[in-house]
């Protein structure tokens, strides 16, 4: 069991606040010693076809005036990210990408291949990271301490850099899948799952890049309509993905804000304070 130390021996726990910017907590951590921090994030989850690509980035402390306005990497435009992705590739102190690709994917369900491939990502940095920032759920398995911060490709910048890494890599890749694959249009919705890809697939059956594990995968294979569901803004559609037994207890975790990995103490304890505030 882990000794607790009494209130008076207990150090003083940073608060966070969110409207603080997007370095704070970054820098928050490198002052208290558990630099460098280092933010993961994916892209390509909710797609239907294509590969999935996770990144890890360590950014340096001194670069926020550099990387101004660096956010979500959703919601920058086509040609912000490119322009951030050029950037952050040359101003980062270390950075890992790793691509997944669809038969992976349905080989092991899209969320144990996310979470295998934020580990192989930042096992991949050069240096190990004193802390790890992940973007809403909690990952364990670093090797280091991690924090799940939800929107965390919007309040912690590494966590934004790495998204625009993961973004711009997985859209490359399926512009080049387009010239291979004309008929799909990944060009322009990039393999995730809209109107015109389903009827695409109806029209055509799916390719070796599509994800079979997804129910519009499978019923454009057997030659039958998929069902009709709604589409977030980027057209994934969440519920043709076949259930994920590991998804269920992720509800919890998020319900609680910011959730730790375990390998250090973090949040609220008798006599003091901690965590980031809303």
């Amino acid at each position: 069991m882990r000794a607790v130390l009494p209130p008076e021996l207990r150090p003083d726990r940073a608060v966070v606040r969110r409207s603080a910017g997007s370095w704070t907590l970054q820098s928050t951590l490198h002052r208290h010693g558990l630099g460098p921090v280092a933010g993961v994030d994916e892209a390509g989850r909710g797609a239907c076809a294509g590969p999935l690509v996770v990144a890890a980035c360590v950014l340096r402390p001194g670069d926020a005036k550099r990387l101004d306005g660096l956010t979500d990497s959703k919601l920058l435009t086509p040609s912000a990210r490119e322009e951030y992705y050029t950037l952050i590739r040359r101003r980062a102190q270390d950075l890992s990408v790793v691509v997944i690709p669809p038969e992976e994917v349905d080989r092991r369900g899209v969320h144990v291949a996310n979470v295998e491939g934020m580990r192989r990502a930042v096992a991949g940095l050069a240096t190990v990271p004193g802390y790890v920032l992940t973007d809403g759920f909690a990952v364990r398995g670093f090797g280091t301490p991690a924090l799940a911060v939800p929107k965390g490709d919007q309040v912690a910048a590494c966590v934004a850099a790495a998204s625009v890494l993961a973004k711009v890599t997985r859209d490359r890749i399926m512009v080049a899948l387009d010239a291979e694959f004309p008929q799909y249009g990944f060009a322009e919705h990039k393999g995730y799952c809209t109107p015109d890809h389903d009827e695409a697939m109806l029209a055509n059956g799916p390719s070796r890049v599509h994800r079979y594990s997804f129910v519009n995968v499978r019923a454009a294979r057997d030659g039958v309509r998929p069902p009709v569901v709604g589409y977030d803004e980027e057209g994934a559609e969440a519920d043709l993905v076949d259930d994920d037994p590991i998804e269920s207890g992720l509800g919890e975790d998020l319900a609680e804000g910011l959730v730790h990995n375990g390998a250090l103490a973090v949040g609220t304890s008798e006599g003091s304070r901690g965590g980031v505030a809303p």
